[in-house]
């Protein structure tokens, strides 16, 4: 057997051995040792003086060494400390009450909270069995179809590792050789772009389809509104804005109103007028946030300029091409930047004359559930976006974080501790175990010349680009059925990487797209991992028939999101060429 045919011998082997059953790291270096040890025998040698060893030894010392994995382990226990932390169930209590209008409540509350819990975690499995225990029973209960209860949680369940901080993107910049905040970058209009097409679907199949998703009864919706505050509302004004303010000023009557823990004191009031005040507040900042890095920011950095004599070499004196955030904003960017804060000042004049009890309530529900969460994953996001920091250092930052908030809510004693450092020792050791298989079976792939015969036989097909981002791309959904992203991105997206250079197309959009696509591999039979961990918490008298039926139309999904990230290449492309240039 010539060498290119052992090595496709091996990709074939491979894949027959993971679906089997057996585990894929020591499959990767079982084969990669076996055919190794055949591709460099040379029979002048003893038997135990083969190179594969020392091929071995060098693979494992380059995965050892690898610094892009460090930020793995950390970003892991960020999650397992959050899910072991049981912070997840007010969240979901408060966002249901603030969506309690919208055809099927509870499906877009559990969508929201799979969004929202995927990227502080990033664990597809813990977000799936979470919302499986917290969601899926009462969505049964409310009379919501089964399909519809099962496939939201499933497919929400899976933008964990899509939208960053993502673990899967470490392993693809590893694997590619990419920067991992351009990926980051890259990923973060499409992941949510997803979650709004999840939520389109949700809403749409409500409203054409009323039976499906039942209107919740009213003690079910019923915002729990303290004594205190209806009675407030009957001495200021129905409108607790406008009653706070005044409260502020003439406090008298307001503390002459009696609850169950006394009087209302000043400080009452001075911390629900805060709580008022907090969505304006986040939009506000949103806003300055943006215009502080879009123009002061640049400005600032436009006129620091250097003095006196420099040593050759000096840092900040030769940077290269300015990158699109350096050169300042366009003129049409202030036009869209008063459009856009001219109809939130709209927005927020028309909340604010709505604010009544109810609403004041649910503000508050919703700051103490989601806001120290938000906080910390909007921080570690933004140090490593805006370049603040790296990777590894903003997963350092959230893993002490997520420490900190547990401790904070009471929830995370020695036991549950425990259960996190050791979970996330297990997954990154499967991590890395499966780059070290991985570096030496596409080591021996290539010395056989498996790689260069599968270049040479899509290149004989004088493939345009486009016909072969769609090969690409429907090969790696195919093997999203048998196999998990593990597999894909470990072993096969390395056989793709080569050609895109051939092709011009650029990996940080080929990456973005295989990030889209390998959704489908958790929603994908017969393996649809995320089936199985919904199984695992469902009612018995639910089949996975039911969880298949129910993750079929976002699959679809997922392939519109794909075509529309190929025809409009902006909402991946943009933000990392903005901040990053390229």
């Amino acid at each position: 057997m010539s060498d290119p045919a052992l090595g496709l011998t091996m990709l074939c082997l491979i894949v027959i051995v993971i679906m089997l059953g057996f585990p894929t790291a020591f499959t990767l270096m079982g084969l990669g040792m076996f055919f190794g040890y055949i591709a460099f025998y040379d029979p002048t040698h003893a038997l135990l003086d083969n190179r594969v060893f020392d091929l071995m030894v060098q693979r494992t010392y380059g995965a050892m060494t690898n610094d892009v994995l460090i930020s793995i382990p950390l970003f892991v226990l960020m999650g397992y400390v959050m899910e072991r932390g049981a912070l997840v169930d007010k969240m979901f209590y408060s966002i249901q009450l603030a969506f309690r209008k919208v055809p099927a409540s509870l499906a877009v509350a559990t969508l929201i909270v799979c969004t929202f819990w995927g990227i502080a975690s990033g664990l597809v499995g813990a977000v799936v069995v979470l919302m499986g225990v917290i969601a899926f029973n009462p969505m049964l209960k409310a009379g919501y179809d089964v399909k519809l209860a099962a496939g939201v949680i499933t497919a929400g369940g899976t933008l964990g590792i899509l939208i960053p901080p993502s673990v899967m993107i470490i392993v693809y910049a590893a694997v590619a050789g990419q920067s991992v905040v351009k990926l980051y970058a890259s990923a973060m209009f499409p992941g949510f772009f997803l979650s709004l097409l999840y939520l389109i679907y949700i809403i749409g199949w409500a409203m054409i389809n009323p039976k499906i998703a039942p209107p919740l009864p009213e003690s079910q919706n019923k915002v729990p509104v303290p004594d205190w505050m209806r009675k407030f509302q009957a001495t200021y004004s129905n409108n607790m804005f406008v009653g706070l303010l005044s409260a502020l000023a003439s406090p008298a009557r307001a503390t002459a109103i009696q609850t169950d823990k006394g009087h209302v004191t000043y400080w009452m009031l001075v911390k629900n007028f805060i709580a008022s005040l907090v969505p304006f507040m986040i939009v506000a900042g949103t806003l300055w946030l943006v215009w502080w890095y879009v123009v002061i920011h640049q400005q600032v950095a436009a006129v620091d300029v250097y003095q006196g004599i420099q040593q050759l070499g000096t840092p900040g004196l030769d940077t290269g091409p300015a990158t699109p955030a350096e050169q300042g904003p366009p003129q049409g960017f202030y036009l869209w930047f008063g459009g856009i804060a001219l109809v939130c000042a709209l927005f927020q004049i028309r909340y604010y004359a709505r604010l009544d009890a109810d609403r004041l309530e649910v503000i508050k529900l919703l700051s103490s559930s989601i806001m120290p969460l938000g906080i910390l994953t909007v921080v570690v996001l933004a140090v490593i976006l805006f370049g603040i920091s790296t990777a590894t250092e903003s997963a350092g930052v959230g893993a002490a974080g997520a420490f900190l908030l547990a401790i904070q809510a009471g929830t995370l004693d020695w036991k549950r501790t425990k259960e996190a450092v050791f979970l996330t020792a297990k997954t990154t050791a499967m991590v890395c175990w499966l780059f070290v298989g991985s570096a030496l079976f596409s080591g021996v792939f290539a010395i056989l010349g498996g790689q260069q015969l599968v270049e040479q036989w899509v290149l004989s097909f004088n493939l345009s680009p486009i016909q072969f981002m769609l090969l690409s791309q429907a090969i790696i959904f195919v093997l999203g059925w048998p196999l998990e992203w593990t597999e894909i991105i470990i072993i096969f997206v390395p056989i793709f990487l080569p050609m895109l250079k051939h092709f011009n197309i650029d990996p940080i959009l080929w990456g973005t797209l295989v990030f889209v696509n390998l959704q489908a591999a958790f929603l994908s039979p017969p393996v649809a991992m995320s089936a199985f961990y919904l199984k695992g918490v469902a009612p018995k008298h639910v089949t996975l028939n039911q969880i298949f039926a129910g993750m079929m139309p976002y699959m679809l999904i997922v392939i519109v999101c794909m075509v529309i990230m190929y025809l409009w290449p902006g909402m991946t492309l943009w933000l990392p060429a903005y901040l990053y240039g390229g």
